[in-house]
Protein backbone atom coordinates (compact mmCIF):
# COMPACT_ATOMS: atom_id res chain seq x y z
CA UNK A 1 0.00 0.00 0.00
CA UNK A 2 2.84 2.31 0.76
CA UNK A 3 4.92 1.42 -2.28
CA UNK A 4 1.88 2.23 -4.49
CA UNK A 5 1.04 5.77 -2.55
CA UNK A 6 4.37 6.48 -3.17
CA UNK A 7 4.24 5.35 -6.69
CA UNK A 8 1.15 8.11 -7.40
CA UNK A 9 2.65 10.80 -5.77
CA UNK A 10 5.61 10.28 -7.77
CA UNK A 11 3.23 10.06 -10.70
CA UNK A 12 1.53 13.18 -9.79
CA UNK A 13 4.46 14.99 -9.07
CA UNK A 14 6.06 14.59 -12.63
CA UNK A 15 2.97 15.22 -14.02
CA UNK A 16 3.11 18.94 -12.02
CA UNK A 17 6.39 19.68 -13.15
CA UNK A 18 5.46 19.00 -17.12
CA UNK A 19 2.69 21.01 -16.91
CA UNK A 20 4.64 24.03 -14.81
CA UNK A 21 6.66 24.01 -17.95
CA UNK A 22 3.98 23.55 -20.77
CA UNK A 23 1.75 26.20 -18.86
CA UNK A 24 3.60 29.70 -19.60
CA UNK A 25 2.83 28.60 -23.42
CA UNK A 26 -0.98 28.75 -22.64
CA UNK A 27 -1.75 32.36 -22.86
CA UNK A 28 -5.53 32.78 -22.28
CA UNK A 29 -7.45 35.37 -23.69
CA UNK A 30 -8.89 36.92 -21.07
CA UNK A 31 -12.17 39.07 -21.65
CA UNK A 32 -13.40 41.37 -19.22
CA UNK A 33 -15.99 43.99 -19.85
CA UNK A 34 -16.41 47.10 -18.39
CA UNK A 35 -19.60 48.81 -18.33
CA UNK A 36 -19.60 52.95 -16.97
CA UNK A 37 -21.93 56.07 -17.55
CA UNK A 38 -19.18 58.21 -18.29
CA UNK A 39 -17.70 56.51 -20.88
CA UNK A 40 -18.28 58.40 -24.01
CA UNK A 41 -21.08 56.85 -26.96
CA UNK A 42 -18.44 56.92 -29.55
CA UNK A 43 -15.99 54.66 -26.95
CA UNK A 44 -19.39 52.04 -26.29
CA UNK A 45 -17.88 48.73 -27.60
CA UNK A 46 -14.34 49.81 -27.88
CA UNK A 47 -12.03 47.16 -27.15
CA UNK A 48 -9.09 47.68 -25.22
CA UNK A 49 -5.93 44.79 -25.03
CA UNK A 50 -3.77 45.19 -21.93
CA UNK A 51 -0.52 43.52 -22.42
CA UNK A 52 2.19 43.13 -19.04
CA UNK A 53 5.38 41.29 -18.23
CA UNK A 54 6.89 40.19 -21.48
CA UNK A 55 10.06 39.34 -19.43
CA UNK A 56 11.77 38.99 -22.73
CA UNK A 57 15.41 37.07 -22.46
CA UNK A 58 16.39 33.73 -21.59
CA UNK A 59 13.09 32.13 -20.74
CA UNK A 60 10.85 34.15 -23.51
CA UNK A 61 12.38 34.14 -27.05
CA UNK A 62 11.89 36.35 -29.96
CA UNK A 63 9.80 34.17 -32.02
CA UNK A 64 7.69 34.34 -28.53
CA UNK A 65 7.44 37.90 -28.56
CA UNK A 66 6.57 37.51 -32.58
CA UNK A 67 3.73 35.59 -32.27
CA UNK A 68 1.90 37.37 -29.25
CA UNK A 69 2.01 40.89 -31.50
CA UNK A 70 0.36 38.39 -34.02
CA UNK A 71 -2.33 36.94 -31.63
CA UNK A 72 -2.79 40.33 -30.27
CA UNK A 73 -3.26 42.49 -33.51
CA UNK A 74 -5.71 39.02 -34.65
CA UNK A 75 -8.03 40.44 -31.55
CA UNK A 76 -8.41 43.51 -33.84
CA UNK A 77 -8.39 45.96 -30.64
CA UNK A 78 -8.89 49.89 -30.69
CA UNK A 79 -6.16 50.88 -28.33
CA UNK A 80 -3.56 48.70 -26.76
CA UNK A 81 -1.96 49.54 -23.45
CA UNK A 82 1.34 48.06 -21.85
CA UNK A 83 2.30 47.46 -18.36
CA UNK A 84 6.04 47.57 -18.38
CA UNK A 85 8.82 44.90 -17.66
CA UNK A 86 9.45 44.10 -21.18
CA UNK A 87 13.08 42.55 -20.54
CA UNK A 88 14.34 42.11 -17.15
CA UNK A 89 17.14 44.53 -16.43
CA UNK A 90 19.04 43.75 -19.29
CA UNK A 91 19.26 46.59 -21.59
CA UNK A 92 20.93 44.96 -25.01
CA UNK A 93 17.31 43.35 -25.01
CA UNK A 94 15.23 46.59 -25.64
CA UNK A 95 16.03 46.61 -29.19
CA UNK A 96 14.48 43.32 -30.78
CA UNK A 97 12.10 43.53 -28.05
CA UNK A 98 10.60 46.77 -29.44
CA UNK A 99 11.22 46.39 -32.89
CA UNK A 100 8.91 43.29 -32.50
CA UNK A 101 6.20 45.29 -30.70
CA UNK A 102 6.70 48.13 -33.06
CA UNK A 103 4.34 45.90 -35.14
CA UNK A 104 1.12 46.18 -32.70
CA UNK A 105 -1.42 47.78 -34.47
CA UNK A 106 -4.30 49.72 -33.13
CA UNK A 107 -6.30 52.65 -34.31
CA UNK A 108 -6.47 54.75 -30.90
CA UNK A 109 -2.90 53.89 -30.12
CA UNK A 110 -0.61 51.93 -28.34
CA UNK A 111 0.61 53.37 -25.15
CA UNK A 112 3.10 52.02 -22.06
CA UNK A 113 4.45 52.30 -18.81
CA UNK A 114 8.26 50.61 -17.39
CA UNK A 115 8.16 48.16 -14.94
CA UNK A 116 11.01 47.90 -12.61
CA UNK A 117 12.76 45.46 -14.50
CA UNK A 118 12.96 48.13 -17.61
CA UNK A 119 16.33 50.17 -17.79
CA UNK A 120 14.65 53.65 -17.83
CA UNK A 121 16.07 55.96 -20.01
CA UNK A 122 17.10 53.48 -22.65
CA UNK A 123 13.90 51.69 -22.36
CA UNK A 124 11.49 54.87 -23.35
CA UNK A 125 13.80 55.73 -25.86
CA UNK A 126 13.45 52.23 -27.47
CA UNK A 127 9.55 52.98 -26.67
CA UNK A 128 9.59 56.39 -28.24
CA UNK A 129 11.59 54.41 -31.36
CA UNK A 130 8.96 51.99 -31.56
CA UNK A 131 6.21 54.13 -32.08
CA UNK A 132 4.74 53.68 -28.50
CA UNK A 133 3.81 56.53 -26.92
CA UNK A 134 5.19 56.56 -23.10
CA UNK A 135 2.47 57.65 -20.19
CA UNK A 136 5.11 56.82 -17.09
CA UNK A 137 3.71 60.30 -15.16
CA UNK A 138 1.73 61.72 -17.94
CA UNK A 139 -1.42 61.42 -19.88
CA UNK A 140 -3.13 61.98 -23.14
CA UNK A 141 -6.76 62.50 -24.48
CA UNK A 142 -7.75 60.09 -26.82
CA UNK A 143 -10.75 60.97 -29.04
CA UNK A 144 -11.95 64.36 -29.79
CA UNK A 145 -12.86 67.39 -27.95
CA UNK A 146 -16.86 66.38 -27.63
CA UNK A 147 -15.72 62.62 -27.67
CA UNK A 148 -12.91 61.45 -25.38
CA UNK A 149 -11.29 59.50 -22.64
CA UNK A 150 -8.17 60.32 -20.61
CA UNK A 151 -5.28 57.62 -20.91
CA UNK A 152 -2.28 57.63 -18.53
CA UNK A 153 0.22 55.86 -16.20
CA UNK A 154 2.40 56.39 -13.85
CA UNK A 155 6.18 55.14 -12.91
CA UNK A 156 7.01 52.61 -10.84
CA UNK A 157 6.95 52.90 -7.27
CA UNK A 158 9.88 51.13 -6.36
CA UNK A 159 12.19 52.73 -8.77
CA UNK A 160 11.10 55.80 -9.55
CA UNK A 161 8.55 58.31 -8.04
CA UNK A 162 4.96 57.74 -9.28
CA UNK A 163 3.12 60.86 -9.88
CA UNK A 164 -1.03 61.22 -10.71
CA UNK A 165 -1.14 64.48 -11.04
CA UNK A 166 -0.18 65.30 -14.35
CA UNK A 167 -2.82 62.45 -15.27
CA UNK A 168 -5.80 64.52 -13.71
CA UNK A 169 -4.78 68.04 -14.69
CA UNK A 170 -7.79 69.23 -16.49
CA UNK A 171 -9.79 65.86 -15.80
CA UNK A 172 -13.32 66.68 -14.53
CA UNK A 173 -15.74 64.25 -12.88
CA UNK A 174 -17.73 63.09 -15.60
CA UNK A 175 -14.64 62.20 -17.67
CA UNK A 176 -13.83 58.46 -18.00
CA UNK A 177 -9.89 58.54 -16.91
CA UNK A 178 -7.64 54.64 -16.93
CA UNK A 179 -4.29 54.83 -15.48
CA UNK A 180 -1.96 52.02 -15.62
CA UNK A 181 0.65 51.33 -12.77
CA UNK A 182 2.80 48.25 -13.29
CA UNK A 183 2.54 47.40 -9.55
CA UNK A 184 -1.42 46.98 -8.42
CA UNK A 185 0.43 48.00 -4.89
CA UNK A 186 -0.56 51.88 -6.28
CA UNK A 187 -4.20 51.15 -6.11
CA UNK A 188 -4.48 52.30 -2.89
CA UNK A 189 -3.19 55.51 -3.68
CA UNK A 190 -5.20 56.11 -6.92
CA UNK A 191 -7.78 59.30 -7.20
CA UNK A 192 -11.00 57.64 -6.39
CA UNK A 193 -12.62 60.63 -7.80
CA UNK A 194 -11.03 60.62 -11.18
CA UNK A 195 -10.12 57.33 -12.01
CA UNK A 196 -11.82 54.69 -13.08
CA UNK A 197 -9.80 51.82 -14.20
CA UNK A 198 -6.59 51.03 -13.10
CA UNK A 199 -4.69 48.79 -15.07
CA UNK A 200 -1.61 46.46 -13.52
CA UNK A 201 0.61 43.77 -13.52
CA UNK A 202 3.96 42.59 -11.76
CA UNK A 203 2.52 39.71 -9.55
CA UNK A 204 2.34 37.89 -12.65
CA UNK A 205 -0.92 36.15 -11.24
CA UNK A 206 2.05 34.59 -8.59
CA UNK A 207 3.38 32.58 -11.86
CA UNK A 208 3.53 29.28 -9.27
CA UNK A 209 0.50 28.73 -7.24
CA UNK A 210 -0.73 26.09 -5.34
CA UNK A 211 -3.65 24.93 -7.87
CA UNK A 212 -4.81 28.76 -8.18
CA UNK A 213 -5.87 29.10 -4.71
CA UNK A 214 -2.93 30.14 -2.48
CA UNK A 215 -0.13 32.08 -4.13
CA UNK A 216 3.66 31.08 -1.91
CA UNK A 217 5.75 33.83 -4.01
CA UNK A 218 4.06 36.86 -3.65
CA UNK A 219 5.73 40.21 -4.80
CA UNK A 220 3.07 42.49 -3.17
CA UNK A 221 2.97 43.70 -0.04
CA UNK A 222 -0.43 43.25 0.31
CA UNK A 223 -0.20 39.51 0.41
CA UNK A 224 -2.84 37.33 -1.67
CA UNK A 225 -5.35 40.59 -2.41
CA UNK A 226 -3.45 41.88 -5.25
CA UNK A 227 -2.32 38.64 -6.81
CA UNK A 228 -4.93 38.16 -9.96
CA UNK A 229 -8.21 39.72 -11.46
CA UNK A 230 -10.54 42.22 -10.48
CA UNK A 231 -10.47 44.47 -7.44
CA UNK A 232 -12.67 46.94 -6.07
CA UNK A 233 -12.15 50.14 -4.16
CA UNK A 234 -14.79 52.78 -3.80
CA UNK A 235 -16.20 53.50 -6.88
CA UNK A 236 -12.78 52.34 -9.00
CA UNK A 237 -11.88 48.90 -10.44
CA UNK A 238 -8.30 47.31 -11.10
CA UNK A 239 -7.68 44.88 -13.57
CA UNK A 240 -4.68 42.84 -12.66
CA UNK A 241 -3.18 40.81 -15.22
CA UNK A 242 -1.27 37.49 -14.97
CA UNK A 243 1.25 39.14 -17.21
CA UNK A 244 3.12 37.19 -20.64
CA UNK A 245 6.67 35.96 -19.30
CA UNK A 246 8.13 34.39 -16.31
CA UNK A 247 10.84 35.18 -14.18
CA UNK A 248 13.65 33.03 -12.31
CA UNK A 249 12.35 29.95 -13.43
CA UNK A 250 10.58 29.39 -17.08
CA UNK A 251 7.48 27.78 -15.08
CA UNK A 252 4.35 28.72 -14.14
CA UNK A 253 1.51 26.30 -12.53
CA UNK A 254 -2.09 27.75 -12.46
CA UNK A 255 -1.45 30.86 -13.13
CA UNK A 256 -1.87 31.03 -17.11
CA UNK A 257 -0.09 33.67 -19.14
CA UNK A 258 -2.86 36.60 -20.06
CA UNK A 259 -3.81 39.04 -22.93
CA UNK A 260 -6.33 41.22 -21.20
CA UNK A 261 -9.10 42.45 -23.39
CA UNK A 262 -11.60 45.03 -22.15
CA UNK A 263 -14.67 46.29 -23.39
CA UNK A 264 -15.95 49.32 -22.77
CA UNK A 265 -19.89 49.64 -22.47
CA UNK A 266 -21.85 52.52 -21.75
CA UNK A 267 -25.08 52.69 -18.94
Amino acid sequence: MLKKLILILLIFGMFCGAYALIEPYLIETKEITIESSQIPSEFDGKRIVFLTDIHYGPFFSIDRVNSLVNQTNELHPDMILLGGDYVTDNASNLEPVFNSLSKLKAPMGVYGVLGNNDPKNASIQAMQNAGITYIGNGGVWVGNNSSRIRVGGVADMDTDVPNQLPILNGVSPSDFVILVTHKPDYFPEVSKSKVDLALAGHTHGGQITFFGLYAPFVSSKYGQEYISGEKKLGNDTMIISNGIGTVWAPLRFFARPQIVVITLKKT
